[in-house]
Parts: C-alpha cells; structure tokens; sequence
C-alpha cells in the first residue's frame, strides 16, 4: 500500500512490489492475482486504515460543520506529521492515473466518493442554522457535500506539493467559511 500511496499504480513495477512485499512474483500472482488486483485490496485496506478512522467523526450521525473542519484538521496534522509535501490521500491520487479507472479499482473510487459526499452531506444538514428539509435545502446541501468532495481531493493533491501546512490551513478556513455563509443564507 505504501508503494502505490508513494509512487501511484503506474509508477510501481511487479519488481517494486516484490521487493516491497518480500513475496516473490509467483506468490503475488498465484496469492492476489497480481497487479491490479493487489492494488485493489490495498485500496480497501486504505480505506479501512486510514479513511475510516479519519471520517468516522463526519459521518457520526451528530456530526456538523465543526466536525468536517476537525477532519480536515487532523488530516493536515497527520501529513505534518509525515513530512509536507507529503503523499497526499491514496484515493485522490488513485483518481488521476488513467489506468486504475478501470474495473475495481474505479468502482473503490467511486465507493469513496460516494462516501464523502454522504459524510458531508450529514455533517452540513446538522449543522445551525437547521434548515426546513425542502427539496431546495436538499439540493444547496447536496451541491455544498460535492463542493467539500471536490475541494478535499484537490486538497489533497495540493499537500503533495506544498510545504506549508499553513497553505492547507487557511485553504480550509476559508472554504468552510464560504461553506457556512451559504449555509445561513435562506433557501
């Protein structure tokens, strides 16, 4: 997993996985069915370790915007951690290689997306002011979660070139603070 979140899926060569795994190639093979297929179950390893503990705040059922700036927070802090520019997010990354978008690695993706729209879209529905559930409050909320969507993955592509947790901070603040205006407009 550490290979593909580094080096992306067509970076990383059978080669690299045999010295990263220490499995030989038969074993790759004749274990996962190779390549694509352990780039998929590392995927899912991915988002088991790494997405679900860091959205888990978001998608608890009391979650409001302080929770999806807290989530966003404690991820900036975890590539601070690691070293900034840093490897960005597994799944953002996975999204801008063409061959991945094919077969299950594709539908992962879209799975994780589907995720964090929903996350947001519970956090943002939470969060004052409570709006009449309308279906033009449902549409601006849903718009807002897919804004969240778009603005987290290039968040995320962004740390793997800057070295300013700052940047990323302030990128935050602001967007969520265009987030809430909107939310306190009326529908």
């Amino acid at each position: 997993m550490k290979r593909f979140w580094q080096h992306g899926y067509a970076a990383t060569s059978m080669d690299d996985l045999v010295k990263a795994t220490r499995a030989s190639r038969h074993a790759i093979y004749s274990e996962v069915g190779g390549k694509v297929a352990l780039f998929a179950l590392c995927l899912g390893t991915y988002s088991a370790l790494v997405v679900t503990p860091a959205f888990s705040r978001v998608e608890a059922s009391d979650a409001t915007l302080s929770d999806i700036a807290a989530y966003f927070e404690q991820q900036i802090q975890l590539a601070e951690g690691v070293g900034l520019p840093g490897p960005g997010c597994l799944m953002s990354n996975t999204m801008t290689e063409a061959e991945p978008h094919s077969g299950e690695a594709s539908e992962l993706v879209a799975a994780h997306l589907t995720r964090l729209r929903k996350g947001f879209t519970n956090a943002l529905w939470n969060g004052p002011p409570q709006s009449p559930r309308t279906n033009a409050a449902r549409r601006k909320i849903d718009r807002l979660a897919l804004v969240l969507v778009v603005f987290a993955n290039g968040l995320w592509t962004f740390s793997r070139v800057t070295s300013s947790a700052r940047d990323l901070r302030d990128s935050v603040d602001g967007m969520l603070q265009g987030i809430g205006n909107e939310l306190r407009k009326s529908n």
